[in-house]
Parts: C-alpha cells; sequence; structure tokens
C-alpha cells in the first residue's frame, strides 16, 4: 500500500479501481469531472475508459458490459442524470450482472449548475439503492462497498457525493498496483435482458420485495452510525454530518444518527437510534429526504417524536449548508449559548462583486458581438446554451436571451419562430455540446422547415468543465488518436444546404457571413471557429496609441477584461490580455494596434 493525498474525486475514482472495475464512462461536469481524468492517470490500459458523447451513452456503454459480468462505472453530474434517466429507469427494472455504480456529483449552491436538484430523490424514483459519502476518506471505501451491493442485488447503484466531497482533500491508502477483476462476457438470455411489460411486471414486484431486505441490510452498515445520547436527536447524512460533527465534537448530551444510505431507508437501525427520543432535527442539504423518511417511519410505528427540519422552517430549503450555518442552527436547537462576539466588522468595506465574465481574448465574445453587429436593429433572438457561452448573456454583449439546458437554444429558436414571425432566430452552441445533444435539435428544424441560424462556437475542447476531449477533436480518453467528426459533414448529411466557416476574430468576415445566412430561408449554419485561449495560449503585445479619443468605445461594447481605465483613459492589461486584435477592429481610430 502506499499514501496518496488526492481530491475527493480522485478517492472516488480511485476507489472504483481498486474495485476491480474494467469500463468507466461519463460525460465532463463539474463537480464531477476529475474522477474520470483521474482513472486516465493511474490507468495502465486495463480500463476501458471514456468521455462519452452525453450521459445517456456513458451509461449505455456501461449497461452493455455489465451484462457482460464487467464491473463498470459511470461519471457525471445531477443535470446529467436528467439525460440518463431514460436508460436508469429501465436498467433499474432489467438490473445487472457485473457491479454498476453511477456516480452523480450533487452541486448545492447551485455553485456551477442550472439546478440544485437531490439525487437521493432519483434513488427513491428508481428504487434502487444510494451511498451518500461525508468525506473523501470514507468515498474510497464506500464506492468499493456499493459495487459490492451492486453485485450481491443485480441492480444499479447510485452513489451522492457533493461539491464539498468532490473537491475536498484528504489522505488516502491505495494499492500499488491496481487490476480488473475477470470478465465472464455476455450470456444470452433474452428473458433475462429484453425488456418487455411482462418482464417489467414482475420485476418491479421482485424490487418492492427486495428494497426492504436491503434495507435491513443497511441497517447493519457501520457508516450507518449513533453517538451520545439523550432526548434530543440529530439526523444528518453527507457533508452535513462532518459540519454537525465539528459543532457537537465530544459532547454525549444528544444524539448524532448518521445516516450513510438514504434508500432503502435502513428502518430498522433508526428505530433502535430513535428509542427514549423525542425530537428529532434533520440536518441535510436541498430536499427533506431524511425528514420525510422520519415523518414515514414515525407515522407506520407510531412514535412519539417531534420533527423538525426543512418543513418546520428549522433548516433551509435551498443552497448549500457550511459549518457556520450548521452551527446556528443547531445552537438554536439545543439552545446553546451564543459565541463570544468576535470583532467588530461592521464598518469592514463590502467584499467585491466578482460577476463570472468570458477570458480575455475568447473567441465567443467576437462571434456573439458579430451577430449583434449583423443584426443591429432588426428583430432578433438569440438562444444560449450550457458552457463558457451562456456568459455572452452579461453586458455589455447581451446576447442570450434564454438558456434551460444542454441542447435546447436550438429547439427553443424553433418555438420562438413559429411564434414570432418576422424575427430572426440563432441558436448558440459549443462544440461540445453539438456532440452532446444538439443534433436532434438541428434534425428537428430541418424535419419541420422551421427558419433557423445555427452558430456553431467551436473552440475545440469542453471549455467550461476543464478542457476535455470530444469527438471533434480527434483525442479519446484511451491516448488514442482518431479520426476527428467534422461537424461540417455532420450538418451536411443531415441537410443543411447553407454552412459557413468563419474564425470570429476576423470582425468584418464574421459580420458579412451573419448577414449572409440572416437573408437566407430555411436552416442555415455558421461554425466559428476559434481555438479556447485556455488551451493555446496566444500572447501579444497590444497598445493604446496616442490617437485615441477616449470614446470608451471598446471598453463600452465588448467588455473585455483585458480593457482597462488607467488614471481614467483606456489601457491595456499586459497580465490580462492575448493579443486577440477584436478591440483593434472596433476602434473608431484604429488607436489600438498589436506589435
Amino acid at each position: 500500500m502506499k499514501t496518496e493525498y488526492v481530491m475527493g474525486n480522485s478517492a472516488i475514482a480511485l476507489g472504483a479501481m481498486a474495485a476491480g472495475v474494467s469500463v468507466a464512462a461519463g460525460y465532463p461536469g463539474t463537480p464531477s469531472s476529475e474522477i474520470i481524468e483521474t482513472i486516465g492517470r493511474y490507468n495502465d490500459g486495463h480500463i476501458h475508459l471514456e468521455w462519452s458523447v452525453n450521459e445517456k451513452a456513458a451509461l449505455e456503454v456501461a449497461a452493455g458490459a455489465s451484462y457482460s459480468g464487467a464491473r463498470t462505472l459511470v461519471t457525471m453530474k445531477q443535470v446529467g442524470l436528467n439525460v440518463a434517466s431514460d436508460p436508469l429507469m429501465s436498467l433499474a427494472y432489467v438490473g445487472v450482472k457485473g457491479g454498476m455504480v453511477i456516480v452523480v456529483a450533487d452541486d448545492p449552491g447551485p455553485i456551477s449548475s442550472q439546478t440544485e436538484q437531490d439525487t437521493r430523490l432519483f434513488a427513491q424514483y428508481c428504487r434502487i439503492p444510494i451511498f451518500d459519502p461525508s468525506s473523501p476518506e470514507e468515498a474510497y471505501q464506500m464506492i468499493q462497498d456499493a459495487f459490492d451491493c451492486s453485485e450481491k442485488w443485480k441492480t444499479p447503484v447510485l452513489f451522492r457525493p457533493t461539491t464539498r466531497i468532490c473537491h475536498a482533500y484528504a489522505s488516502i491508502d491505495i494499492p500499488e498496483e491496481f487490476a480488473a477483476r475477470p470478465v465472464e462476457g455476455f450470456v444470452k438470455d433474452s428473458n433475462r435482458w429484453v425488456i418487455f411489460p411482462r418482464l417489467s411486471f414482475n420485476n418491479h414486484k421482485m424490487i418492492e420485495a427486495r428494497n426492504p431486505e436491503i434495507g435491513r441490510e443497511f441497517s447493519a452498515y457501520a457508516p450507518n452510525s449513533v453517538t451520545g445520547s439523550g432526548k434530543k436527536a440529530i439526523v444528518t447524512g453527507g457533508v452535513s454530518f462532518a459540519y454537525t460533527m465539528e459543532y457537537i465534537k465530544d459532547r454525549t448530551d444528544v444524539r448524532v444518527i448518521r445516516v450513510a444510505t438514504p434508500y432503502p431507508f435502513p428502518d430498522d437501525f433508526m428505530r433502535k437510534a430513535l428509542d427514549g427520543v423525542e425530537e428529532v432535527l434533520c440536518v441535510e442539504e436541498l430536499s427533506p429526504c431524511l425528514e420525510t423518511e422520519l415523518q414515514r417511519l414515525a407515522g407506520v410505528h407510531h412514535l412519539p417524536i417531534n420533527i423538525l427540519g426543512k418543513e418546520t422552517g428549522h433548516v433551509p430549503t435551498a443552497g448549500e449548508n457550511s459549518a457556520d450555518s450548521v452551527a446556528a442552527i443547531l445552537r438554536a436547537f439545543l439552545g446553546d449559548p451564543a459565541p463570544v462576539a468576535a470583532a467588530d466588522l461592521s464598518d469592514a468595506p463590502a467584499l467585491p462583486v466578482r460577476p463570472p465574465v468570458l477570458c480575455a481574448g475568447c473567441p465567443h465574445r467576437a462571434s456573439f458581438y458579430a451577430v449583434k453587429k449583423a443584426m443591429q436593429g432588426k428583430p432578433a433572438f438569440f438562444g444560449g446554451d450550457i458552457g463558457c457561452y451562456t456568459l455572452g448573456n452579461a453586458m455589455p454583449l447581451d446576447m442570450v436571451d434564454t438558456c434551460l439546458c444542454m441542447g435546447a437554444g436550438i429547439t427553443m429558436a424553433q418555438g420562438i419562430h413559429w411564434t414570432n414571425p418576422g424575427t430572426t432566430c440563432f441558436a448558440f452552441v459549443g462544440d461540445s455540446t453539438f456532440f452532446a445533444s444538439g443534433m436532434t435539435g438541428v434534425v428537428n428544424a430541418l424535419y419541420n422547415q422551421s427558419d433557423l441560424i445555427l452558430c456553431v462556437l467551436d473552440n475545440s475542447t469542453t471549455a467550461m468543465t476543464g478542457h476535455q476531449p470530444h469527438p471533434g477533436t480527434g483525442k479519446t480518453m484511451m491516448g488514442d488518436i482518431v479520426e476527428k467528426i467534422d461537424i461540417v459533414k455532420v450538418l451536411e448529411g443531415m441537410g443543411v444546404r447553407k454552412i459557413v466557416t468563419v474564425d470570429p476574430l476576423k470582425l468584418d468576415e464574421a459580420v458579412a457571413a451573419v448577414k449572409e445566412c440572416a437573408a437566407l430561408p430555411g436552416v442555415k449554419a455558421i461554425i466559428f471557429k476559434s481555438p479556447c485561449v485556455a488551451i493555446v495560449k496566444p500572447t501579444g503585445n497590444v497598445t493604446v496609441t496616442d490617437s485615441c479619443i477616449q470614446c470608451k468605445k471598446c471598453i463600452r461594447e465588448i467588455g473585455c477584461p483585458g480593457l482597462i481605465l488607467r488614471d481614467g483613459k483606456v489601457a491595456i492589461d499586459g497580465s490580462l490580455c492575448t493579443g486577440c486584435g477584436l478591440c483593434g477592429q472596433i476602434c473608431p481610430k484604429k488607436a489600438i494596434v498589436s506589435e
């Protein structure tokens, strides 16, 4: 064994490798992305590793391998589970052979997501087990337990770390080498692997009979624990358990009941843990899952317990918990005195506001600006999508009218077209998102004869989640160099007649391309192709000359962080500027020059 200091996501990855995983597939999304990347660093080739085109594809790849007896890992963030829910719901009925764990990283806050959805509820909905780790160290061992559970009960299992578990660091002991478990191979059995109504009906009955048995097994699972005693109890789980223990420390006058397996709920464990308790406070993030289960348990068994939590207003119903917020909640529940007053900071200045912004030199800024200039004074709709380019909504660009979920901008633009005659509809999508969920919307537009200008912002990477490869980059997570999937050829194959590829940093050409496409009927596509500044690391020396008239048009129109005011005059921040040249093309006096 050897000891390594690793991120929580890396602990999860290494735990899966220690469990003998043979296939790992996922789709990048903060806070889950580093799991696949860690396996890539440690993989000697015995694990098939891939960034799939989306979460649905990843889960289905893993399901096929699991049917063959291989242990498989699937990774995504909470919104990705929506994409994967179609195969997951059926897989919950069909079951698996090799252990299959689906890691879904929840994002309370949300810090980097569209939603705060709680994967524990998805486990209840799917009727499959879920594990809820409270630290990176525990996640390493717990994911191995999840594989054992999956294999024993022949069911996919969910694993739910949250952002603070994914991105915390800890020291863990890992094997010197990892090895996959033997794989039997696929054995044909249509009565087991082909989902028909009769199979679903029979398996549904089996699932409902099985889950109470899993709940009884979970009642003896060590991470489900009780400390302390007394008539008051705190029921908690996940990172909220860590925050709770940080406040409780060595106190024994209150019970802390930790639930590591929220579903199937460990009823037997909880009934024993609550013996003699009169009042319970449920401390958890997002949905009142533990609270609802306690209400059910108390109702079924007529337990005389007062249950407090989110539904009673004692715990916030939204947002992320913290050590401080949990301390305040517990202090009120336990009647503890207020802490000793800290230094008076009432006169301290407010922290500066740091809104998210496109990087200096980002080609997406130029793409948005070209469309904005071309459509100036004309009715237009700008459908946004999930990625760096969502930041095109910020002033002064103001070029994202809607943003719902990945790929939705393309199909929503069609709805806007049919209900807003005379409006030119644009749909912006990134190159990675085009492959993940954009192609269906394009086919729909062609089939239903919509008017639409598809703008593919192709920066040759999956930028927002950490620059992972995708089908258009020609690289895989196995280290292979493969044929790039050409977006232009894909669009041609679909039947898009007008496709223009342009460098957005050549502003005049980009504006002309937009005007040309806007004058044509049907589905058109503009590929704004320029690499992400974070992967090509461009350098340039841009200066503002004496011919500058201080009109500040460059600052007002594109909002690049590399453009600043110094002593009231326009200047270039050399630590940020990449020399893209967009500001120089906007300047009416050509006073911004590149050397």
